[in-house]
């Protein structure tokens, strides 16, 4: 039992820092550095094209996690029938999809910055 409440604690790590990181970026977009914030070549352009990327990210990233979260919760409950091996499988299968659409969202950010501000 304890284990599993650890698990689900794990498993909701990913969407708190989505929302977390999503509210910061669009509340608070940082400046143009290279420590924080959605940093990759196309965002780093331009003053106009890193606020865009950050807004952008900060926002999908927020709505990422507010759909991610109940949702691992939901897995996470439906795990504590399983033994032990299958909640730890579980688990990395939860956490896999959580990063697996963390890289996947940059994607349509590119996307977007390369539409709105061409080479």
């Amino acid at each position: 039992m304890v284990f599993g409440i650890l698990l689900m604690c794990c498993n909701c790590i990913v969407p708190l820092l989505l929302i977390l990181f999503g509210r910061m970026l669009l509340k608070n977009p940082p400046g143009k550095n290279w420590y924080f914030g959605y940093r990759t070549r196309r965002s780093m352009e331009s003053d106009e094209a890193w606020a865009f990327a950050q807004r952008e990210w900060g926002r999908l990233a927020f709505y990422l996690g507010v759909i991610l979260l109940p949702v691992s919760i939901a897995a996470s409950i439906s795990m504590f029938w399983l033994q032990e091996d299958g909640q730890g499988i579980l688990t990395c299968v939860i956490e896999g999809v959580q990063i697996f659409l963390l890289f996947v969202s940059i994607f349509p950010v590119e996307a977007k910055l390369k539409n709105k501000f061409p080479q």
